[in-house]
């Protein structure tokens, strides 16, 4: 079990990080192409298995509150309520960013890893350029548009959920749609987007440290991956379980 002298130095150290992305910044001819190629790599390649598991799962959501609404007594509106709120509520914004942990921060990781082992880094700080501000910051701006991936996410979990309940015989479209728009609270939409903007930060920010900080050879690129994935995961639940007891409790 490590020290823990060493998850305080790792905290400070982090900390530091994040103070240094702003600090000595790049000249802007040199950061957009950089921007521009992180928004492809970790929001637009990201669209695809995002879009996928959300239509699914919403449909699973919808079929088993279905089969879970045994009394007669029990409106089938109910269907489409009960997907929209764990929709928005808990598996856009929580559940794909904790998918997300493990498809974009092993990638912000493996990549700036990859970088450290091979010099680059040392290269990037030998020429006066702060390191930092170069691999994190594009990363950091990227992951702003974080929050359009999660309204995909949304979007398609209520529609998988539609469609299961319409095509699997489980309800009429008017019932679900009743439901979907039933006591529509307007704020929940806002704590859901103030959750994924800081779950982006936490996407940006803890893999990069990983990657940059790293030490060793390429197999520590994989063991500094898979650290990565578990501290970005347990952080957005902290933090989840945090904005949810500040913002809704």
């Amino acid at each position: 079990m490590k020290n823990p002298i060493t998850y305080l130095q790792n905290i400070g150290t982090y900390f530091i990080m994040i103070k240094d992305i702003f600090r000595r910044p790049t000249k802007w001819s040199v950061m957009k192409p950089l921007i521009l190629k992180d928004i492809d790599d970790l929001i637009i390649g990201s669209i695809g298995i995002v879009a996928f598991i959300s239509f699914f799962v919403g449909g699973v959501v919808a079929i088993q509150t279905s089969l879970n609404m045994t009394s007669p007594i029990m409106p089938k509106y109910l269907v489409g309520f009960a997907t929209r709120q764990s929709i928005i509520l808990e598996f856009a914004p929580t559940f794909i960013s904790i998918i997300m942990a493990g498809k974009v921060g092993s990638f912000i990781t493996s990549s700036i890893g990859t970088m450290r082992v091979t010099e680059q880094i040392d290269a990037l700080e030998v020429m006066g350029i702060n390191g930092i501000n170069y691999l994190v910051f594009p990363k950091f701006i990227a992951l702003t548009l974080y929050p359009f991936v999660i309204s995909i996410a949304m979007f398609l979990g209520i529609l998988g959920g539609l469609m299961a309940c319409v095509y699997g015989g489980y309800g009429t479209m008017e019932d679900y749609i009743e439901g979907v728009q039933l006591d529509f609270i307007p704020f929940h939409f806002i704590y859901a987007f103030i959750k994924t903007f800081v779950f982006a930060f936490l996407l940006a920010t803890i893999p990069s440290y990983y990657g940059y900080f790293m030490k060793g050879g390429a197999l520590e690129v994989g063991k500094a991956s898979t650290t990565s994935f578990v501290w970005t995961s347990v952080m957005i639940i902290l933090v989840n379980f945090l904005l949810t007891s500040l913002l809704l409790g």
